[in-house]
């Protein structure tokens, strides 16, 4: 077994790059998401560069370009059977 150890901004970064890739192939500028999201433009801006967004408005966006049902989907699965490393020869002997 594999831990991936990520930190905040990891995942803050990988939201913003898919939002950004979704907005893109729509072929929609800032603004144009902006208007359909109610999320100004500057916002969608700072959330593409640097990741940072308040969680109302990264579900505004996600609604406008995802199915807001596929990010509900993660809160409603069982959690996985995994569990935290005991000690450094748990870590080290899967693989980290």
């Amino acid at each position: 077994m594999k831990y991936l150890l990520l930190a905040e901004n990891d995942v803050q970064k990988a939201f913003s790059e898919h939002l950004r890739k979704l907005r893109q192939q729509a072929k929609l500028s800032r603004l144009e998401l902006a208007e359909r999201s109610t999320v100004p433009a500057a916002t969608i801006k700072k959330f593409e560069l640097t990741g940072q967004i308040s969680f109302r408005q990264l579900l505004l966006l996600w609604q406008t370009l995802d199915d807001l049902k596929r990010l509900y989907g993660l809160t409603q699965q069982q959690a996985q059977s995994l569990t935290a490393p005991q000690s450094i020869e748990e870590v080290l002997r899967d693989g980290l």
